[in-house]
């Protein structure tokens, strides 16, 4: 079970995820969205695999990240609304699904389905809904973030939609500036100017609680990839330790291409269990339709 958790954490981070609230319905920014790499839509595939002693590179899980605009109505006559502008109001969608597959699911009987919503402002790009839904077997879990920025307060509350007499669980945590989930910080990350040598802390929500997150740019490297041979950054978040998001020891490390679309191209979770090494096998991007597969 633990094993679970730590690929279901590297899926919701690589979103190693939130459709809601959006924009209030007629509030306008102060500036304008930029066009990003992953606009107006993007879809990646990945998988996992699971190597440890002897078992090495056993497919485990299918990993999908979706990137997508979402319309928010806009009523002409609210406050800070433009009548003279002809840009239509949005939000930023991205979702993230996994689910487990193969001999790994059979031998250890794991099998979990995990898909995560996140809703983001695209002027600020900071989180303002998640949604989660969890299967691990019969058991079945849903949750939602709602983030309030004029409060500084996310509340985060989960059910078990098979048992509707059993009492929701609530937590909440304060919040200052731009605040992340674990699935809209590798969107974030790819709009960064990141280069060798650089920190910086990330604010990122989880399950009611937030975490000051490291993360190091430590390495420039060719990689053999999907996108053919490209140079890519390494990124190393701080996800584990007494005082991370995962309690337990490990390092998580993602790979970025070292261009404008700051693609993940892969990722590797080492821990106690085992190594999670997880690659990038489709890419489909809009408007050009661009569609990449693995080549046999």
């Amino acid at each position: 079970m633990r094993a679970r958790n730590l690929i279901i954490t590297f899926c919701l981070i690589l979103s190693l995820a939130t459709l809601g609230a959006g924009l209030v319905p007629g509030q306008k920014p102060a500036a304008k969205a930029v066009l990003r790499p992953f606009e107006p839509a993007e879809e990646l595939l990945y998988e996992a695999e699971f190597s440890r002693s002897l078992l090495r590179k056993v497919d485990i899980a299918d990993f999908r990240f979706t990137a997508n605009r979402t319309a928010v109505v806009h009523k002409p006559n609210a406050v800070g609304s433009d009548e003279g502008s002809n840009d239509e109001p949005y939000a930023l969608v991205f979702t993230g699904d996994v689910s487990s597959k193969g001999f790994f699911a059979k031998l250890f009987n794991l099998r979990f389905r995990e898909h995560v919503e996140s809703t983001v402002d695209p002027v600020s790009f900071t989180v303002q809904n998640t949604k989660k839904r969890d299967e691990q077997g019969k058991r079945l879990r849903t949750s939602e973030t709602v983030y309030d920025h004029a409060s500084g307060k996310v509340v985060w509350t989960e059910i078990d939609p098979n048992n509707p007499s059993r009492q929701p669980r609530i937590l909440s945590s304060d919040f200052t500036g731009q605040v992340q989930d674990v699935l809209s910080v590798i969107y974030y990350l790819r709009t960064q100017p990141l280069e060798v040598g650089r920190s910086f802390e990330v604010s990122i929500s989880d399950s009611g609680r937030v975490y000051q997150v490291p993360v190091r740019v430590v390495e420039k490297k060719r990689l053999k990839t999907l996108l053919g041979q490209v140079n890519s950054l390494r990124v190393d978040p701080g996800l584990f330790g007494a005082n991370g998001m995962i309690g337990t020891e490990g390092q998580l490390s993602i790979w970025l291409t070292d261009d404008d679309r700051r693609i993940p191209v892969s990722a590797r979770i080492k821990t106690e269990y085992g190594t999670f090494n997880i690659k990038l096998k489709k890419v489909i991007q809009n408007p050009a339709r661009e569609f990449l597969t693995k080549q046999d």
